[in-house]
């Protein structure tokens, strides 16, 4: 994870956004399914929309279980809010969400495809109901979506 910026220590903000297993191959990994976007467009996608609302945003990717959690415990204190694809772990890590349960940072589940529409296995979430919403099928404006709609949150406790 990046260092916190000046102006995120000054109290601007800063959103995590978190991508799990192979999303690190995003714009080859079967682009018929998750398109042409690389995971540097993601994240430039999600830092635009961050600045927009006058929010940092930091990026993790990583194909290890541990790593994201232990990104998302070092988000306590410092992030207003986690954007998280969690990819394949979504459907099979209890360890990721006692983390997100833990922190208890406003978290918002995203999927590039609608997992609703695929195979079975991954119509199941154990993120879903302790996140604040989640968000599939909508490319990776998902990405932009869930930003946005933490900016609100953070703007309304304000």
């Amino acid at each position: 994870m990046t260092e916190a910026s000046p102006a995120s220590a000054a109290g601007r903000g800063t959103i995590l956004v978190l991508n799990g297993p192979n999303l690190n191959l995003l714009g080859t990994r079967e682009p018929e399914k998750y398109g042409t976007a690389t995971l540097a467009d993601v994240e430039q996608l999600a830092k635009d929309a961050g600045a927009a609302h006058g929010l940092d945003v930091e990026c993790f990717q990583s194909n290890h279980e541990g790593a994201l959690v232990d990104a998302i415990h070092a988000a306590r204190g410092k992030a207003v809010g986690i954007v998280l694809n969690a990819g394949a772990y979504t459907h099979t890590s209890v360890a990721i969400r006692d983390a997100i349960s833990a922190v208890a940072l406003p978290t918002v589940e995203v999927h590039i495809t609608n997992v609703h529409a695929r195979e079975q296995f991954r119509h199941h979430s154990y993120l879903s109901d302790i996140s604040k919403a989640v968000i599939a099928g909508a490319g990776i404006l998902g990405y932009r979506f869930a930003v946005e709609y933490l900016a609100g949150l953070h703007a309304a406790k304000d």
